[in-house]
């Protein structure tokens, strides 16, 4: 026999699902044209040569090459650029 009386269920357990965002392809890594680079909220980087900025900030390659990362501007701004091959 139970020895304790059931208890109510909880309001949590609820959460919603990951968005799976972030670098994807990181500095010095081969990519061809069409491969995503960034998945991101807002412009936390910026797109530099060779890439091209989604609609939802996605950032990803317009040429093959290979990703770089660099801090430039007067904002110390973030840009990612394809170094062609």
């Amino acid at each position: 026999m139970a020895t304790k009386k059931a208890g109510g269920s909880t309001r949590n357990g609820r959460d919603s699902e990951s968005k799976r965002l972030g670098v994807k392809r990181f500095g010095g890594e081969s990519v061809l044209a069409g491969s995503i680079i960034v998945r991101q909220r807002g412009t936390k980087f910026h797109a530099g040569t060779n890439v091209g900025m989604g609609r939802d900030h996605t950032l990803f390659a317009t040429a093959d090459g290979k990703v770089k990362f660099e801090v430039k501007g007067d904002k110390n701004r973030k840009f990612v650029s394809i170094d062609a091959e």
